[in-house]
């Protein structure tokens, strides 16, 4: 899975996967490890449930991610608001270029 997303967050595409029973589209921007020691994703929602203004940007517990695809599908980039260095992660693998 980690190796999916890295992958994900190199060449810029968009991933689907169940988190909390829901699916989500994604772009994700950074993996790493959490304050609490987890590996998380920080992706930005672009389809699924739960999308509402300003509930785009979550952070996943990747051994809460199922059925992750990599769609393939090309984003432009990190999104303007993202922050490089993620103040929920002491430690970033890889993060979204812009």
């Amino acid at each position: 899975m980690l190796n999916t997303i890295v992958s994900a967050i190199r060449n810029r595409h968009v991933l689907t996967f169940t988190y909390g029973g829901i699916q989500r589209t994604v772009e994700p921007h950074a993996v790493g490890v959490s304050k609490m020691g987890n590996d998380v994703l920080r992706c930005y929602q672009t389809d699924g449930e739960h999308v509402s203004e300003g509930q785009e940007w979550l952070l996943c517990e990747l051994a809460k991610i199922s059925k992750l695809t990599d769609t393939g599908t090309v984003f432009a980039g990190a999104r303007p608001d993202y922050k490089k260095w993620d103040k929920d992660m002491l430690r970033v693998y890889i993060y979204a270029q812009l």
